[in-house]
């Protein structure tokens, strides 16, 4: 899956909180994510304009994570080891980033190709 496949995909999922989502699928995403509101930010030097994106995107990132975690066979809620300072972040970070396995989650119960 390439960067616009994985925009793409994320979109059209915007609040699909169900099924697996590749590690690809969800690393450019998150990429796109952080690309556009780095630009806003910094470039466009528009604190608000980058706010109004991130509002935007917090369903469909949200989703993505979930289908992520998904795919590693976990719940989504794990994503709210966000809320734990640095030990959180660095326990999700590794779980979005393992390689994805047959699951509970996907309707074929095989895992998804990274």
């Amino acid at each position: 899956m390439n960067f616009t496949e994985s925009i793409q995909t994320c979109f059209k999922k915007y609040a699909d909180f169900s099924g697996t989502a590749s590690r690809p699928e969800f690393w450019w995403f998150a990429l796109f994510c952080w690309l556009v509101s780095f630009a806003l930010n910094v470039v466009l030097s528009s604190f608000f304009l980058s706010m109004i994106f991130s509002l935007a995107i917090l369903v469909p990132s949200l989703a993505a994570g979930a289908r992520r975690l998904h795919d590693t066979d976990r719940s989504g809620w794990l994503q709210l080891l966000v809320f734990i300072p640095v030990l959180g972040w660095i326990a999700l970070l590794v779980l979005l980033a393992q390689e994805g396995k047959a699951n509970r989650y996907s309707a074929s119960g095989q895992a998804v190709p990274t």
